[in-house]
């Protein structure tokens, strides 16, 4: 009997999800299957916030496919070995997979094709999966990506998408095919305190409450920081338990007036992956190259530290750094202020922020994450490279009666009006029972000192 294999990755779901539609339309038998890759785990992308959205995400699938006869299929080790191995168990002639970006994933995909072709077995590669678009599927003239997002952007929006797949009904596992024990989130410690949950379910559940009564505002209300008015979808997308093509047109049928802005974001999403998939060194090298001088870390080691824990004095950075420490997330606005803070005016090395990142966001995606740091580094796409996002200008516009810092930084809660944002302007005892620290660096010390390394004056 014809059997099938269906590799889940980024993509943990059962909705819209191409590689299963495949394999069940070609063999009356399909093993769902997830492979803890110990690859991912030793590179250190295994942080324990992501591993708690993760085991949500396998239950949760697990359960779906429950619902629908079949179940999910776990091992643990080289995905290429585990992935070979099952194949045999299960007598499976055809392994269906979404098409990642990484470079990671590319070796990997490379690596399995062979060890079953060599087996007289078939790898079956599905784009469009984990984003709306493909990556490759439009471009410039003159280059095999897009360098800047606005063409990009153009190019993008009129693309024909596929119609969203409908989940199945029936999923039939061949028996006996041993399975690990799903993983459990309260095995797990150093959680952040406020980390969401994770799963299909979940997704598709907060997707409706967003279309019904988020979106519409979208366009006005994405950088408030107080009103936390952003989807809150980004793990969801990271996990792939939403589908990028089945959001955009979800979105765009509400008709909101805000629904446009917010497919723009998810086209961001697709344009980083596009440039990853073209220049995947760009994960940790800079993808244009600014000569910067950036300090050591043995230098510059106590203001990275008083950044990580959202102590530099200046209370929008450390309100959003804060955030981050305890739901594992952090509003957009806040990535790119507290980005620019340490990049440019405290003048440290892009992958020390992207690396802490990548530590404690339940949404750390690779293209996202690392592309973003260097959009607001200036070594990425941004066509204002030597661009300064000046932390009281920005908590002012995005922050104006100071509720997000209030709401993080507890220190400053009894402080009224803006001047929650400027503490070190307050006299005598006010100021010193505050319990806050003062700030790590001058603004215009932290400007002159990037001009001067950028050689901009």
């Amino acid at each position: 009997m014809n059997v099938s294999v269906v590799l889940f990755t980024a993509d943990l779901r059962l909705h819209d999800h191409p590689p299963v539609r495949a394999a069940l339309d070609s063999s009356p038998q399909v093993v769902p299957l997830f492979v803890r890759d110990r690859a991912v785990d030793a590179a250190g992308f295994a942080a324990p916030n992501r591993l708690a959205f993760l085991s949500d995400c396998l239950h949760d699938l697990d359960t779906a496919l429950r619902r629908c006869g079949g179940r999910l299929v776990l091992r643990s080790g080289d995905l290429v070995e585990e992935v070979c191995r099952v194949a045999i168990e299960a007598d499976a002639d055809d392994v269906h997979l979404s098409a990642d970006v990484s470079a990671h994933a590319h070796r990997r995909e490379e690596r399995l094709r062979r060890a079953l072709e060599a087996d007289g077995r078939r790898l079956h590669v599905h784009d469009a999966v984990t984003t709306a678009v493909a990556p490759g599927t439009v471009t410039p003239a003159s280059s095999d990506h897009f360098a800047v997002f606005t063409p990009y952007f153009r190019k993008w929006s009129p693309e024909r998408l596929r119609h969203p797949l409908a989940a199945p009904r029936t999923v039939r596992v061949p028996e006996g095919l041993g399975s690990e024990e799903l993983p459990s989130r309260a095995a797990l410690t150093g959680l952040s305190q406020g980390l969401a949950r994770g799963g299909e379910t979940e997704g598709r559940k907060r997707l409706a409450a967003w279309l019904r009564a988020g979106v519409a505002d979208y366009e006005d209300r994405h950088d408030d920081l107080a009103g936390d008015a952003t989807s809150r979808l980004s793990p969801h997308l990271h996990f792939g338990t939403l589908s990028p093509a089945e959001l955009v047109q979800r979105a765009r049928r509400t008709g909101w007036p805000g629904a446009e802005a917010f497919v723009r974001q998810l086209a961001w999403r697709d344009f980083h992956r596009q440039v990853l998939a073209a220049r995947p060194e760009a994960a940790w090298a800079d993808y244009r190259d600014r000569h910067d001088r950036w300090r050591s870390e043995r230098d510059a080691r106590h203001d990275i530290e008083a950044w990580r824990e959202g102590r530099t004095g200046f209370p929008i950075i450390d309100a959003a750094m804060r955030q981050l420490l305890y739901e594992g997330w952090m509003h957009n606005r806040g990535r790119l202020l507290a980005g620019s803070f340490l990049t440019k005016t405290l003048y440290v090395d892009w992958r020390v922020g992207a690396r802490h990142f990548l530590d404690l966001l339940v949404d750390g995606d690779l293209a996202n994450n690392q592309l973003n740091w260097q959009w607001v580094a200036g070594t990425g796409t941004d066509t204002r490279p030597n661009r300064v996002l000046n932390p009281l200008t920005q908590a002012k516009r995005y922050d104006p009666d100071g509720t997000y810092v209030r709401r993080w930084v507890p220190e400053l809660r009894d402080l009224a009006g803006p001047e929650v944002h400027q503490p070190w302007k307050l006299d005598g005892p006010e100021r010193a029972a505050l319990r806050y620290p003062e700030p790590i660096v001058d603004l215009s010390e932290g400007l002159a000192r990037f001009r001067d390394a950028r050689a901009l004056r």
